[in-house]
């Protein structure tokens, strides 16, 4: 696994438009390099490639959600009222990623 510097931390910071401080950065490059350090230990342990990925550890099944019902819907017009900008029937909101 590569190692995650503080210059790859910068770059992916700025395209999320948002920015830290540098003690927060080597802070977090501290971090990533102890969860590589933990995935090399994982991936040494002798048939881990042979395990097949789970995401959470017991198996769960949801008997309490309900099935969808469509109630009080609001026209396009009515939700674009109050909406600042507006182009042709979507509302326009500002850039989050570069």
């Amino acid at each position: 696994m590569n190692k995650v510097d503080k210059k790859t931390l910068k770059l992916a910071a700025n395209r999320l438009m948002f920015d830290m401080s540098e003690e927060e950065y080597d802070r977090l490059v501290s971090e990533f390099d102890l969860i590589i350090e933990q995935m090399n230990l994982i991936s040494d342990i002798e048939g881990v490639d042979d395990v097949s990925p789970m995401s959470f550890p017991f198996e769960q099944t949801f008997t309490y959600l309900r099935e969808d019902e469509v109630k009080d819907v609001l026209s396009t017009e009515e939700v674009i009222r109050n909406a600042k900008d507006v182009k042709g029937s979507q509302i326009k909101l500002p850039r989050v990623i570069k």
